[in-house]
């Protein structure tokens, strides 16, 4: 189901590069997750703040306009008739051709016969993670002091905020979806200075996670069974070791 939802994640992310001015770190593209709303959004995407989102509780997309607003449900649809109702509604709602067409490689392949199918229980365990972490960097920022939005980037459906410690360190840090280094989702924390990832070798242990040095530089904690509370303190003792 992660991997259908990343999919899906890419209707927005088209839309954000169709529709909303282009800028040099790629953060049209990306999306915000509403707690209220249980959606990922795009940027408004019009002066009139029309905004295209990918509801999690009715697996569907939706426009959000103040004139109007309209839904498409997932479940059984192919890629094309996505791509159909997408760029009719475009057209409908904004007067503008949605284009379906990327810049950076996709994470999976994808083609007009694919088929959307619900897994209701899996789609609530998503939403519910996504959630999680939404609030936990939300409060490890306010606990912190420090300021960042929190967005999710398309390409690696990471959920993730980047703060800066001092004029020349700065961290990120959120939710990644599975890969090669851990097969679960997990919490993750990185520091940078410039672009080169800080040496975590002689760092303290952290009661939760771990500290990586080899390839990825950061720590790292699988979000199973993981509560808010917990989250905070590994974001918040990674942060606080940083900044020694």
């Amino acid at each position: 189901m992660e991997k259908m939802m990343h999919l899906a994640a890419q209707y927005l992310a088209a839309a954000g590069i169709s529709f909303v001015e282009k800028k040099a770190d790629d953060s049209h593209t990306n999306l915000g997750w509403s707690i209220k709303k249980q959606q990922l959004e795009t940027h408004p995407l019009s002066a009139n703040g029309d905004v295209l989102a990918l509801n999690y509780t009715t697996f569907s997309l939706e426009w959000i306009s103040p004139k109007n607003n309209a839904s498409f449900a997932l479940d059984g649809k192919t890629h094309q008739q996505v791509l159909e109702w997408l760029t009719n509604s475009a057209d409908a709602f904004l007067g503008k051709k949605y284009a379906y067409d990327f810049h950076y490689d996709l994470p999976y392949s994808i083609d007009d016969s694919f088929i959307f199918k619900l897994n209701a229980s899996k789609l609530k365990e998503l939403a519910d993670l996504r959630t999680l972490t939404q609030s936990s960097l939300e409060k490890t920022l306010k606990e912190t002091g420090l300021e960042s939005s929190i967005r999710i980037w398309p390409h690696h459906f990471d959920s993730g905020a980047y703060a800066s410690l001092t004029d020349d360190v700065a961290v990120g840090f959120g939710l990644a979806v599975p890969d090669t280094m851990i097969n679960d989702h997990y919490f993750y924390i990185s520091g940078y200075k410039g672009h080169a990832g800080l040496d975590t070798s002689k760092f303290d242990s952290l009661s939760l996670g771990e500290w990586k040095n080899d390839g990825f530089k950061g720590a790292v904690l699988p979000a199973t069974k993981i509560k808010e509370e917990q989250a905070i303190q590994f974001f918040t003792e990674a942060i606080n070791t940083y900044k020694k």
